[in-house]
């Protein structure tokens, strides 16, 4: 009675802001609970003379941080509430007032186990920046190195907690009751939104994810590096990384005094955004200015790693088919890629899809090259995500929104230049070792992997199935019977996991040649 109580009260709340700020088109556009919007429309207290985006972002901002984390994830679906609405939304930026700086001494010293005299040389009382989740200091270790500190808000997890479970009852209510909302699948949209913020509110995944990016970056010498982790300053509300300084990257003006060429800068944001996605398949996914500088030696150091993607070697293949089939323009293929990953339901009309794509992709690739965005390319096409049922794939939302920023400071720094265009040569590099012999073994490689590691499961599970036949409840055997099939295991187990292995190890030795040569 109380949890319903307190829902009640916050929904009240919550409209009140909606009102206030005239937002509540937010209800027509998705075509939700009408009767409500047009109710709450008459104690609309004033119209606001900006753009739907806008005063959605207004509303969203005042109702706390779990809101604007939910604008941000509503900005990545242009094909749910239109192209401008998704690109104010895709400009919240959650700087909000910093906390007192005697609670982020507290919270520290109860993180780290000691007073701040004696963590640090120096411990800037100002923040550099505050947003909701977090803020940030300068400081300057015994040993001298100048760090940077991240501390979480106080009771941000308790706040976060209460409207993450408002935000799945809505959901449940939604797909139960309204039968329109089911195709927004708001239960997976409440999700992906707990997933996101449950990495954001313990700063050692946000360590840890620096740290797999840093050593995948040195793979690739792309031009981009991580700021090192300081673990032993480092724990659940506290994050220590070597301080950076550098110029934003989307202040061109700065970077070309400084005897930077913007165009060195664009290519080197070009590959780094390439190796993370194909090759690694795991990538920042808040690479806005606020997040990118560029240092003395004109390398690119990114920081802020709460917001990451990954994405599976089959994934990728499929994103890389894709793309390639728009760049040839064989939309058929596009459209068989699209059926093949199982984004698009087997029931539906190929044909029909087929069209679908070229009528996406026809007015943006007829473009020059420097015009054509890749990432508005992909949004076209989750716009057409209603009329053939293909379901959300929220890896590759995030992708999309990733490319769409990317490709706005590349533009800043270039606008005749198209950051797909430098990546060229290695996009066709990896193109031959993906799709050729290479590709192939190493696909091959990898399936006899997942054979092998499959086997133990699939007799362990055959083994349970007799075990059922055989009890009082199931279907009654013959002991001869059970003995037979247990010996029949026994014999045939040894071959069939032999077999995996071997292939597997074969596969493994033949990829390691071709790779190698």
């Amino acid at each position: 009675m109380i949890k319903r109580l307190r829902r009640t009260t916050r929904l009240v709340a919550i409209a009140w802001i909606l009102m206030r700020e005239d937002a509540l088109f937010i209800f027509d556009d998705l075509q939700l609970l009408p009767l409500a919007a047009r109710a709450g429309r008459l104690f609309t207290i004033r119209k606001r003379n900006k753009r739907k985006g806008e005063r959605l972002a207004c509303a969203l901002e005042r109702l706390g941080p779990a809101y604007i984390k939910l604008g941000q994830l509503l900005s990545t679906r242009s094909d749910l509430i239109g192209d401008q609405i998704a690109a104010d939304l895709g400009d919240l930026r959650d700087n909000l007032p910093p906390f007192p700086t005697a609670i982020a001494r507290q919270i520290i010293e109860e993180e780290l186990g000691a007073p701040i005299s004696t963590l640090f040389l120096e411990f800037e009382d100002k923040p550099v920046a505050a947003a909701s989740i977090a803020q940030v200091h300068r400081a300057v270790l015994r040993s001298g190195e100048t760090v940077a500190v991240k501390i979480l808000r106080p009771g941000i997890d308790k706040a976060f907690g209460r409207d993450l479970d408002l935000f799945y009852g809505l959901a449940e209510i939604m797909e139960r009751r309204v039968e329109s909302s089911r195709r927004l699948k708001p239960m997976e949209v409440a999700k992906t939104l707990k997933e996101s913020v449950f990495f954001e509110l313990d700063l050692r995944f946000e360590a840890a994810a620096a740290e797999e990016l840093a050593e995948n970056l040195k793979r690739h010498e792309t031009g981009l590096r991580v700021p090192s982790v300081v673990w032993n300053y480092t724990s659940r509300r506290v994050l220590t990384t070597a301080w950076v300084d550098g110029i934003p990257m989307n202040d061109v003006a700065a970077i070309k005094a400084s005897g930077f060429n913007p165009d060195v800068i664009l290519t080197k944001a070009a590959k780094s955004l390439f190796a993370q996605v194909f090759k690694d398949g795991f990538f920042h996914a808040d690479l806005h200015p606020g997040n990118l500088f560029v240092d003395k030696q004109g390398d690119i150091v990114a920081v802020d790693f709460g917001i990451m993607g990954r994405l599976d070697w089959n994934s990728r293949i499929y994103i890389a088919e894709i793309l390639r089939g728009f760049i040839t323009q064989d939309y058929r293929h596009v459209a068989e890629v699209h059926f093949k990953a199982g984004y698009v339901p087997a029931g539906k009309s190929i044909e029909a899809f087929t069209q679908a794509c070229m009528a996406v992709a026809r007015p943006i690739t007829g473009k020059p090259l420097n015009e054509i965005s890749v990432a508005v390319l992909l949004g076209q096409m989750f716009k057409i995500a209603a009329e053939f049922e293909m379901e959300t794939q929220p890896q590759l939302l995030l992708l999309q929104k990733t490319m769409l920023v990317t490709e706005g400071v590349g533009r800043m720094l270039n606008p005749n230049l198209n950051m797909w265009e430098l990546a060229a040569p290695m996009i066709e590099e990896w193109a031959v070792e993906s799709f050729g012999l290479k590709g192939k073994v190493k696909g091959a490689a990898k399936q006899g992997y997942d054979i092998a590691m499959k086997l133990p499961s699939m007799l362990e599970r055959f083994e349970q199935a007799v075990h059922n036949f055989s009890s009082p409840d199931g279907i009654r055997l013959h002991p001869h019977s059970i003995d037979l099939i247990g010996k029949q295991r026994k014999n045939s187990n040894e071959p069939w996991l032999w077999f995996g292995w071997t292939a597997l190890i074969v596969a493994t030795v033949f990829g390691i040649i071709f790779l190698i040569r």
